[in-house]
């Protein structure tokens, strides 16, 4: 794992300038479509930008892998509900693709409140030799028209649309956390607080309530839905996380609601670290199936689990993301750092785990010889083809040169949308403002 780390190198990056950058320009979400050849972002202004892989050429083979801008596009746009007067930011809170199935792409993007399907598609025609319409458009008087011609279709430059073809919206009392797309590419799932509703595709009138933990008094309540994911091959299971550490795992064959989980995943706590801050960083920020269904990973503030599914009891795997911040966990809460919802995600292979962390920094674990590595996606590194060197973070003692140490850590700076290529090793990887884009080494 480090032999690579070492030889991971920037392949491209997309940078506004911070002087310029808005609150609208903060990246808060990242997702590479099934193929990896669109990666979409979604930003804090209600704007999705969508980037297409470079096609190999002749001349330039080392363009091939570079991600151009191809489509953007204003998804949502602020909202306000009179009814509650409350503001709905437009943020675009999850991306997801749907398979491509012909020439068009398809995703589903959420705010708080709505979700909306778009169709991404391409037109390099256009029609011309109307017979009721002259060229620049205007409608014909029919008695001038004396003979009929046939429409032909010209060549013009290539044009790349989006369009909502669909709009969902209505259902969620509280804030939509995630959207996860079913396996039988029919349904999906959209997950708030207190809530998991189960929506066709087709249908946007109406969904259907899976999982609601609301309970009759609100004064009861102690805990909250945080992220929920569908299985990757059974269409019928899916698990939702919570913020008292533990994950669900539901099977929709058993009841139509399915307050009754059929699988309970939680780490019994151990007494003797206990602390005021345990709940908060128990809270479980995301939760991913592995792409061979057997695993499910889950992010908490400090570490990331690897859970079998045939296993409830405890994690398989546990790696400590930053664990030199368990000192520091009074000063985070004093600053929000503490509530910070970082995501986690697996390799195509599910070998290998990323997750974010501070200072731009992002941690990778490999699951087959433990090893692990810290990078840093930063401006001073974003030169084209310039590799990654592993940063190490002292705690105590003395510092070594190429050291940082834990307390010259920069907590603005943060990494917590990350997404990998379903088959290669290239991620995007979202630092505030800037898409950074990073693959291994090509000889």
């Amino acid at each position: 794992m480090e032999e690579e780390s070492d030889t991971r190198k920037i392949n491209n990056s997309f940078l506004r300038d911070h002087n310029y950058a808005t609150e609208a320009d903060i990246i808060s979400t990242v997702e590479f479509n099934s193929s990896g050849e669109l990666l979409a972002t979604g930003d804090k202004g209600g704007r999705v930008v969508v980037f297409q892989r470079e096609q190999e050429s002749k001349s330039q083979p080392q363009r091939r892998g570079e991600y151009n801008v191809y489509s953007t596009f204003q998804s949502h746009e602020p909202e306000f509900d009179y009814l509650k007067s409350l503001e709905i930011e437009e943020k675009i809170n999850k991306i997801k693709w749907l398979p491509q199935q012909n020439a068009a792409y398809f995703l589903l993007s959420t705010n708080d409140k709505t979700v909306k399907l778009w169709k991404i598609s391409e037109r390099d025609k256009r029609p011309e030799g109307y017979n009721l319409k002259d060229d620049d458009g205007r409608i014909r008087d029919p008695s001038t028209i004396t003979s009929l011609r046939v429409p032909v279709l010209q060549p013009m430059d290539l044009m790349v649309e989006a369009t909502a073809r669909r709009v969902f919206s209505n259902a969620h009392t509280y804030h939509i956390n995630s959207i996860s797309v079913n396996s039988d590419l029919q349904t999906y799932i959209s997950t708030d607080d207190l809530r998991v509703n189960l929506w066709n595709l087709e249908i946007t009138d109406r969904s259907f309530n899976i999982v609601d933990i609301k309970p009759a008094n609100m004064e009861e309540l102690t805990e909250v839905i945080t992220s929920a994911e569908f299985h990757p091959q059974q269409c019928h299971t899916f698990a939702y996380s919570s913020s008292k550490g533990s994950i669900r795992l539901c099977d929709m064959r058993e009841a139509a609601l399915c307050d009754k989980h059929c699988k309970y995943f939680e780490e019994p706590e151990d007494p003797s670290t206990r602390s005021f801050f345990s709940e908060i960083i128990s809270s479980i920020s995301d939760v991913k199936f592995s792409h061979n269904g057997r695993y499910l990973m889950t992010r908490d503030y400090l570490t990331v689990k690897v859970w079998d599914l045939q296993m409830e009891n405890k994690p398989l795997e546990t790696y400590q993301v930053h664990d030199y911040l368990r000192g520091k966990l009074c000063s985070l809460y004093e600053n929000d750092c503490i509530f910070d919802k970082f995501e986690c995600v697996w390799n195509g292979s599910d070998s290998v785990i990323m997750t974010g962390s501070y200072n731009n920094f992002f941690r990778m674990f490999d699951r087959n010889t433990k090893r692990d590595v810290t990078l840093e996606a930063s401006r001073e590194n974003s030169k084209p083809r310039a590799i990654l060197k592993p940063r190490k973070v002292c705690v105590g003692g003395k510092r070594r040169k190429d050291e940082i140490s834990v307390d010259s850590l920069d907590f603005s700076k943060k990494i917590l949308h990350t997404t990998w290529h379903p088959h290669e090793n290239i991620i995007a990887v979202a630092a505030t403002n800037n898409l950074y884009i990073f693959q291994d080494k090509v000889n």
